[in-house]
């Protein structure tokens, strides 16, 4: 799979492209899975232009936008303008230091349709999970070979990779979703 750039995916945005739009039945798995506690503070991580940070909000999190192209967050600002709750950054989960970030933790971070692009899976979401409060919850969703056409399985995990996402987690739970692998771990161990 050929490595797609910074600048690529900010014009993949700019020309008005996007991803599969949040569905029912994702939103019905994150509202009875991880509902917001009092006072939550979600990380959507790789945030695109901003559905699901949106979604989050109308769970009563408190939510960090971040995604590294200028173009997708530049759609998210205008597309949810006045939004209240989200603050959107720009930044590279993978490279970049993410010590700018909430600085009390999360109570939830998402990635949603991200994690087939991101080379260093275990880093990253060792990386994030670190970044979690006490009893909080990593929720990566994603297609999933058997599920998606050949000529797009470049976007999806098979069921080897999506084990692996769980390793060194106490707690992985998964959860279809219209075709989507969501997986919730919790408890991150040695």
């Amino acid at each position: 799979m050929k490595e797609t750039s910074r600048a690529e995916w900010s014009q993949h945005f700019h020309d008005g492209r996007g991803f599969r739009q949040l569905g029912k039945e994702e939103k019905a798995l994150l509202a009875r899975h991880v509902p917001a506690p009092e006072g939550g503070r979600a990380l959507d991580a790789c945030c695109g232009t901003g559905e699901l940070a949106a979604f989050l909000t109308s769970l009563g999190y408190q939510v960090d936008g971040v995604d590294f192209a200028e173009g997708a967050l530049t759609r998210a600002r205008t597309e949810r303008v006045g939004l209240p709750g989200v603050r959107w950054r720009c930044a590279d989960i993978e490279h970049d230091d993410l010590g700018e970030l909430h600085e009390g933790g999360y109570d939830l971070i998402t990635m949603r349709l991200a994690i087939a692009f991101i080379r260093d899976r275990r880093s990253v979401l060792r990386q994030l999970a670190a970044r979690l409060r006490q009893g909080g919850a990593l929720v990566v969703i994603t297609p999933v070979v058997e599920n998606t056409p050949t000529a797009r399985r470049y976007i999806a995990l098979d069921a080897t990779e999506l084990a692996q996402l769980g390793e060194g987690f106490a707690y992985v739970e998964r959860h279809e979703a219209a075709g989507l692998a969501v997986l919730v771990l919790r408890g991150l161990g040695a």
